[in-house]
């Protein structure tokens, strides 16, 4: 009985020294980052929702509430102000465009080409806008419907180029100053790497 009990207490003092041996439990390596989700109100959206970019295109993200209207109205809605936002992305890329470009040619004064941005940020919206297409939707806990809103580049690069120079040419001063300088070349480049695309 003596060893029975001696053999006990021995199993047991080993068995915690080998638990000993092991050491502090390890701790769970943290979750790798999800770089296809963000948080938006508080839960996981795709990575668009909060970075609107799209390979070799131009995007934006256009949301809207519930709609007593409809999911068809909601959605419609969302795309509106998708296209809203696509325009000001224009905008800010020609902006950056003329800049770059009156930089490297010397093409006109500072007032003429601002007034030129503007009036081509606008047409080229204006014409490349019913091209843009939804590639994503999401839709929130609470119902607020998101939308990935994007246009071919390649459509903008061309209206652009065509835009830029029926405008250059409406102004006698500049499009001789553009011709002088052989600047249609620097015009292409500065357009293409606004846009992400390759100089044609």
């Amino acid at each position: 009985m003596k060893k029975s009990i001696t053999g006990v207490a021995l199993a047991s003092v080993m068995a915690l020294g080998f638990a000993g041996c092991g050491g502090a439990a390890a701790t769970p390596a943290p979750a790798a980052q999800n770089f296809d989700k963000c948080m938006e109100k508080g839960e996981e959206a795709p990575s668009w929702v909060c970075i609107p970019e799209v390979a070799g295109g131009v995007a934006a993200i256009g949301s809207a509430e519930v709609s007593p209207a409809g999911s068809s109205f909601q959605r419609q809605e969302a795309m509106a102000n998708g296209r809203d936002a696509l325009a000001r992305a224009i905008s800010v890329k020609v902006q950056n465009m003329f800049k770059n470009f009156t930089q490297v040619t010397g093409v006109g004064d500072a007032a003429t080409v601002e007034k030129l941005s503007s009036n081509v940020s606008k047409q080229i919206a204006n014409q490349t806008l019913n091209g843009s297409q939804q590639k994503g939707r999401w839709i929130a806990k609470d119902g607020t419907m998101y939308v990935l809103v994007v246009l071919d580049p390649t459509a903008m690069v061309e209206a652009t180029k065509a835009t830029v120079k029926t405008s250059l040419k409406n102004d006698e001063a500049l499009w001789q100053q553009f011709q002088a300088k052989k600047a249609e070349d620097s015009l292409d480049a500065e357009i293409a790497k606004e846009m992400g695309q390759p100089a044609r």
